[in-house]
């Protein structure tokens, strides 16, 4: 995804050519569809904003955001690119913003939603990229990096052209720093004003530097720009963004300066209160070991500032130390109004994980950020409005982004997959696709095969498990062992809980036929993992 020379050039072309001659490029692996539709290349059509985050083919941090134009026949016909990356051997004059993407770019999308989109960027020598994709409806999906420059997982969203934004949003960002690759995550809210932002701003510098509840101001100026002007001064941080419009009600950021390489996602923040209910939460992030960690399960509130003893946590730190899938851990704690829309959460009780955590309500979910001096975790929290699980017959999309360990060298690892869930709690007609970094090499329409799920805890908290491949082919951990929780039926966020490797993502139902996906799923926010700057650190030492 990089700069890179004429060897490793070589090397990604000729994977992609392998590929090619493999006959699964495209994603056609004869999957059966989706039994609410067929999906086609006629499901993208228009222009739609990508973002992905993860490590590159040398395991430094990268953020890439971008819009591809889709001509619903096959065609990409434009679009723009910015990068930032941390290999700064590679990116002698920093982050690249506003690239131009050249308009012979293509895409296939088969019929389970799977597909990949190749184009190039002709200001960028050897700017030829892939990203594989999962849709759950012609304007959102879930996407990964596909090509041999890097690994890394996000978004992909229709847009709505002539956004101008307005009223108050509430923000998540995560990323690396330049100089020591720590992982750095920012949470906070801020008004638009014209052209000016101000608001409050909380700030974790690598789990052990914590600057919470800092009052700042700025400027919001939608790009893709060559020159990006949005700016963000909160306490110790000053950044440079530029920033891409989904809709009114959604922004995405990318942070184009030598500072840090934080990206992200701004959620109109319509309520400034936590309502009593069931919320499903996901966080991911490191100890200070620098371990990986992931948490997740349900946070249920009273209305009047407390977590209850009905809450419950299911973690893996490391891929060493797990909970136990069937017996998740209760929990309590607190949380209380500490500003305008911002809210502490403390005086947790047999939780495992940080002591100090900030919550920011948004269209997008509880926005949640670790702010204490005992590591560094990011996620966010989402109202339950339903315990249903799959539905028989019914297809789904999946992304999972996390660390693999089990080499000895951690590395990246990043899945697309499709399956559709039959009768008597079983999968069927599964098809999965994996990349990793660095050093790793796209394998694509892998047999998503022998998948289970269940009730496993309290209401709306479930358990899946698959073999993914075959013997002789197959991902690096040859399938996973999920817990995910529901939001509304359609939208199960996740984490991994197999030993060796910690991932989080979401899984989201499909419906070929909608012009538009649900709200609670084309605005959620997708928990991008922070542990990229794990895999940095140890390919330093």
């Amino acid at each position: 995804m990089s700069v890179r020379n004429a060897t490793v050039l070589f090397l990604a072309l000729s994977t992609l050519l392998f590929l090619a001659a493999c006959g699964s490029s495209n994603g056609t692996a004869n999957p059966v569809p989706p039994p609410s539709g067929s999906f086609s290349d006629s499901n993208l059509n228009g222009t739609y904003v990508f973002s992905i985050s993860g490590v590159d083919e040398s395991g430094f941090p990268y953020a890439m955001l971008g819009t591809l134009t889709a001509n619903g026949s096959g065609g990409i016909t434009g679009g723009s690119l910015d990068i930032n990356d941390t290999d700064t051997a590679v990116f002698t004059s920093g982050p690249i913003p506003a690239a131009t993407i050249s308009n012979n770019g293509s895409y296939h999308v088969g019929i389970d939603g799977r597909g990949t989109a190749t184009f190039s960027t002709p200001s960028i020598t050897g700017g030829r990229f892939t990203l594989d994709f999962v849709l759950s409806s012609s304007s959102q999906g879930l996407v990964t990096e596909f090509d041999t420059f890097g690994s890394g997982s996000g978004t992909l969203d229709a847009q709505t052209a002539g956004v101008t934004p307005t009223g108050p949003y509430a923000f998540s960002l995560a990323g690396a720093a330049y100089t020591s690759l720590a992982s750095w995550a920012m949470a906070g809210n801020f008004a638009v004003t014209g052209t000016s932002i101000a608001g409050l701003d909380d700030l974790n510098e690598g789990g052990l530097l914590p600057y919470p509840d800092n009052t700042f101001s700025g400027s919001l100026i939608l790009g893709p720009s060559a020159t990006p002007a949005t700016t963000l001064t909160a306490g110790p941080f000053t950044g440079t963004f530029d920033v891409y419009a989904i809709d009114a009600n959604h922004l995405k950021f990318i942070e184009i300066d030598q500072t840090a390489t934080l990206s992200g996602d701004a959620f109109s923040q319509t309520s400034t209160a936590i309502p009593q209910g069931t919320f499903a939460f996901t966080l991911t992030g490191d100890l200070t070991s620098g371990a990986p960690f992931v948490a997740g399960g349900f946070m249920v509130t009273d209305g009047a500032g407390n977590i209850t003893s009905a809450s419950t946590e299911d973690f893996n730190g490391g891929g060493t130390n797990l909970s136990n899938q069937t017996s998740p851990g209760a929990f309590t704690a607190t949380y209380t109004a500490a500003g305008a829309g911002r809210f502490a959460l403390g005086n947790f009780a047999t939780w495992v994980g940080g002591t100090s955590y900030v919550a920011y309500p948004s269209s997008g979910g509880l926005l949640l950020l670790e702010i204490d001096n005992a590591g560094i975790t990011t996620g966010a929290a989402y109202q339950q409005t339903a315990g249903a699980t799959f539905a028989s017959g019914q297809g789904y999309g999946m992304n999972l982004s996390g660390v693999n360990e089990l080499s000895g060298s951690p590395v990246e690892v990043d899945d697309i997959a499709e399956f559709t869930a039959a009768s008597g709690g079983t999968l069927s007609s599964g098809v999965i696709d994996e990349n990793s970094a660095p050093s790793g090499i796209p394998n694509q329409s892998l047999a998503l095969t022998a998948g289970t799920y269940g009730t496993i805890g309290s209401t709306g908290r479930y358990g899946i498990s698959a073999t993914a491949g075959t013997t002789n082919n197959s991902t690096l951990l040859g399938g996973f062992t999920l817990s995910f929780y529901t939001v509304d039926g359609t939208t199960f966020p996740f984490i991994e809980m197999d030993g060796g490797q910690v991932s989080t993502g979401v899984i989201v139902e499909q419906s070929p036929t909608a012009s538009s996906p649900a709200l609670a799923r084309s605005r959620m926010f997708v928990v991008r993992p922070l542990i990229n700057s794990h895999i940095a650190r140890k390919k330093q030492n």
